[in-house]
């Protein structure tokens, strides 16, 4: 993790058209900025919701740069992260809702049972995961959610009394989507992400995230942590809430990429398909490291279907941002404090750990774990959107 700042932020290769937020002290609030080298250039647009309400926003932000005024240059504006005086980096979403959707991965729908059967305690998960791969076979890793294979599965395990909810948003016809945070909450890339200091439990949960027009049309993406507690889901599903959404719990970013394939380039939901997302935690304290990484190729539902559940019923006038699930939960053991490694601990985050997740086509999203207390609080709110500029 010691490569230059711009090194890690953006894409690898041509970076397309990468719009985000930057803080300007002049106006007081976020303002929506496109990525040109190393510049991030003002755009006209109020708020990305501006943008993502355009028929064609990848088109419309290439049009409105004929005079382009730069605000901050990327190295300065990353450097610059929480200082108030000067133009930052934000995370690149604001007015809209910020919801995912959760057991899309086989791995992580297993080890979603898991927290259940143990109820929140990570010393008894090597063991129920033993037990629960041999009742329900490595064969579920080929089932598709809502096929007729994954309904007949559905039928037999409740007849033999092992059914859950789990599997049920993981197998059936019907994702589970929720809420993750509240619009203008999420974290940007360099900034803390909080864990609650009464958890024992938890993990970082890479994703890419999906943003969707009003209208429902998938028109960009990027990278996201859906910092989860996973002792205190494990405990109750419906402690889903508190497990999820807390000070600095989601991070998104660094950029939006739009699709820009009908333009001439080559970015477009195919390469969301294809794309492999890695995970790096580096620990402050004990230098414990995990490396990994998850093609989303092996996603049990296509981006699209659940871009479309997510508006079955429901409207989204300011646009949305979807998390697409979790590729996998680290589950190698870490270390206790004493330097001794219990097999069956499993993983969980110390404070001061660094975490970055990171793709070839959306750049990387870099964070530190700190305590929910100790993460700077959500100032930013709507209203900082729509009032005056007092005369800037």
């Amino acid at each position: 993790m010691n490569r230059a700042p711009r090194d890690c932020t953006l894409p690898t290769g041509d970076p397309g058209i990468l719009v985000g937020r930057c803080w300007c002290p002049a106006r007081r609030r976020g303002v929506p900025v496109r990525v040109i080298g190393d510049r991030l250039v003002e755009l006209p647009d109020r708020t990305i919701t501006h943008i993502l309400r355009e028929p064609d926003p990848a088109a419309h932000v290439v049009a409105e740069l004929a005079e382009p005024i730069t605000l901050a240059v990327l190295p300065d504006a990353l450097e610059s992260i929480g200082d108030r005086a000067k133009p930052h980096l934000l995370s690149p979403v604001d007015l809209q809702p910020i919801k995912a959707a959760g057991v899309t991965f086989v791995e992580s729908m297993l080890e979603r049972v898991i927290e259940e059967a143990t109820h929140g305690d990570a010393s008894l998960a090597a063991g129920a995961r033993t037990r629960i791969l041999e009742t329900i076979g490595g064969d579920v890793a080929d089932l598709r959610p809502g096929s007729p294979e994954a309904l007949r599965f559905r039928e037999a395990m409740i007849a033999a009394g092992r059914w859950s909810p789990y599997l049920e948003v993981g197998l059936g016809p019907d994702a589970e989507i929720f809420t993750k945070a509240s619009p203008m909450s999420a974290v940007g890339t360099r900034m803390p992400v909080g864990i609650r200091s009464d958890s024992a439990w938890n993990n970082p949960e890479p994703e890419v995230v999906l943003a969707c027009a009003p209208d429902g049309r998938v028109v960009g993406a990027t990278l996201g942590n859906d910092v989860n507690l996973r002792d205190w889901e494990g405990r109750s599903a419906l402690l889903l809430g508190r497990a999820k959404d807390n000070r600095g719990s989601a991070a998104i970013g660094p950029f939006i990429r739009l699709f820009d394939r009908h333009l001439g380039g080559d970015f477009d939901l195919d390469v969301v398909r294809h794309e492999t997302v890695t995970l790096d935690v580096e620990g402050v304290d004990d230098r414990f490291t995990l490396h990994d990484d998850c093609s989303m190729e092996k996603i049990s539902r296509d981006p699209e279907d659940l871009a479309t559940q997510l508006f079955d019923g429901h409207d989204w006038p300011d646009g949305v941002v979807l998390y697409l699930g979790t590729m996998f939960a680290p589950t190698r053991d870490r270390p206790r404090a004493d330097g001794t490694t219990v097999p069956g601990d499993g993983f969980t985050h110390h404070v001061g750990d660094r975490v970055r997740i990171s793709s070839p086509h959306l750049g990387s999203l870099e964070n530190v774990v700190l305590a929910v207390e100790d993460c700077p609080r959500w100032v930013e709110g709507l209203a900082d959107l729509l009032g005056d500029d007092r005369g800037a």
